[in-house]
């Protein structure tokens, strides 16, 4: 009883805790960071393509982090302009050709329900296609090229054209993808390097988000219709794990917007990113909480980037219930930025 009072004031805590200053940094990073990559990427220069390139993938990163901050409103205590300013993030980002609505519904139900639904599950859509098909893209994902992510991104974008419970959505996608088709043709005429060098950081920005969500959890999947399990917040804290870029500075974390204290996030979840690291703090004084370090994320992202495909996500704690990394794979992308 003690512990659940203690929780609760902690939570009211951080959910009542606001830092204007904070938030409108990162918003005018952003947008600043965006445009000024763009003029970079028209550089003669190697140097300052490079600098461009960088500072995009940056950009279009806060711009995802920071529309998972708008879904749990946690920016603004005004609902609708975490909607509108959500909105601008995933113009930015590319997920916009779902509703703002129905990605913050999808997330949520993925912090309340404590596992997933999914109408495309990867290891079964790639056992689907001819072996040629699967070749090519097991290649590809060898190569460090998401092919994956765009086929999820694909199919979620033409998912109202084959779903007839989404056809009303149908005008609004032909819209806006006639809108940004029509704009990066434009940046295309102006400069192919340009177009190209934005697709290179736009694969960086799938790459960094898939590799940094890929060991948060060991949630389970389930498909739409089936019976589905009740999950406490015993098991969420069993199947969440942190990963952080450093403990020992925490000052790297921002440079994912602390998204890896990810035992925080989900503890309260109407958090702000800014003060995760302190939540994270006390919610540890007892040291339950799980890491995976910056060194174990990168081997097992390099180590099973075919088998997750192949095998699923795999699992991170044995049977006695200690935690064991020797077959945990990993998942294959983020959870807000595309319907799936």
């Amino acid at each position: 009883m003690k512990a659940n009072i203690e929780f609760i004031n902690i939570r009211k805590k951080y959910v009542e805790r606001h830092k204007p200053l904070w938030n409108w940094t990162v918003i005018i990073y952003i947008f600043f960071g965006y445009g000024s990559a763009l003029f970079l990427l028209f550089s003669s220069s190697f140097f300052l393509n490079l600098l461009g390139v960088l500072l995009l993938t940056q950009s279009l990163i806060y711009s995802a982090y920071l529309s998972h901050e708008f879904m749990h409103g946690t920016i603004f205590k005004d609902r609708r302009w975490n909607v509108i300013f959500g909105t601008l993030m995933l113009w930015l980002n590319g997920g916009c050709y779902n509703t703002f609505q129905a990605l913050t519904l999808q997330h949520i139900a993925h912090h309340i329900d404590k596992f997933d639904i999914f109408t495309f599950e990867p290891v079964a859509a790639l056992q689907k296609q001819p072996p040629i098909i699967r070749q090519i893209i097991l290649v590809l994902e060898w190569l460090y090229f998401p092919i994956m992510g765009f086929w999820s991104r694909w199919r979620a974008l033409t998912a109202p054209f084959w779903n007839s419970e989404r056809k009303n959505e149908r005008w609004r996608v032909v819209y806006i993808l006639s809108l940004r088709s029509i704009l990066f043709a434009f940046l295309g005429i102006l400069s192919v390097k340009a177009l190209l060098l934005y697709f290179v950081s736009y694969v960086g920005m799938i790459t960094v988000l898939r590799w940094a969500d890929a060991f948060q959890h060991t949630y389970e999947g389930f498909s739409p219709g089936v019976p589905l399990p009740k999950r406490d917040r015993a098991h969420e804290e069993a199947h969440t794990f942190s990963t952080l870029l450093s403990c020992r500075y925490p000052w790297l974390n921002l440079l994912l917007l602390n998204f890896g204290y990810h035992n925080a996030h989900h503890a309260v979840m109407k958090c702000p990113w800014h003060s995760l690291q302190e939540l994270n703090r006390e919610l540890d004084r007892d040291g339950k909480i799980r890491y995976v370090s910056l060194l174990e994320q990168l081997r097992n992202y390099h180590r099973f980037r075919l088998i997750r495909f192949l095998q699923g996500q795999g699992e991170a704690i044995d049977k006695d219930g200690k935690r064991t990394f020797d077959a945990f794979y990993g998942a294959h992308d983020v959870s807000f930025l595309f319907l799936y």
